[in-house]
């Protein structure tokens, strides 16, 4: 073997990404913690995200919310949260999808999107609404969207507050 060959014989094995979806009373953390570390969101959409965890752990699939969470080694790195719209035949939302930041640009997203979309499918749903702020801190958050296949369908002027309108995307799925 050279001597300057740093190449080890042993490959380093990484753990693959697995998805589960059931919810469990410490996901209310790991969702507060997960949400936080993006550094999008505010202390209120904060506790929105983890309502949302509460209000499945308290009425399971009658809440109107599924999880699904993106795990490896043990460790959830992210999670997305949907649901169908009420009183639509087979529109859902995407309400969440958030990654630790140090997992973000692995695939993780996306991957969640997909699972997602999955499961939106298998139970009718043909079309898939996801809504962000129009301020240029959400740049990055947008063109993720239009990378997994989503279009503009419509743009809220000052939505949120002066300044900050909402961007409506939608996906058909086929």
């Amino acid at each position: 073997m050279d001597a300057g060959n740093t190449m080890s014989a042993n490959p380093i094995m990484i753990s693959p990404t697995t998805f589960r979806s059931g919810v469990r009373a410490e996901d209310r953390e790991l969702v507060r913690q997960i949400v936080s570390a993006t550094g999008y969101f505010s202390p209120s959409e904060i506790a929105v995200a983890v309502e949302l965890v509460d209000e499945f752990l308290v009425k399971g699939a009658a809440s109107g919310y599924q999880f699904i969470f993106a795990e490896r080694g043990g460790r959830t790195l992210g999670y997305a949260c949907f649901g169908h719209i009420a009183v639509t035949t087979h529109s859902f939302d995407l309400y969440w999808v958030a990654v630790r930041p140090e997992f973000q640009k692995e695939g993780i997203g996306r991957a969640l999107v997909r699972q997602a979309e999955a499961a939106i499918a298998s139970q009718g749903g043909k079309r898939v609404y996801a809504e962000t702020s129009s301020r240029e801190q959400y740049g990055p958050t947008r063109a993720f969207y239009e990378r997994c296949g989503y279009k503009v369908d419509a743009v809220q002027d000052e939505f949120y507050g002066p300044g900050d309108g909402k961007v409506v995307y939608a996906k058909v799925l086929s």
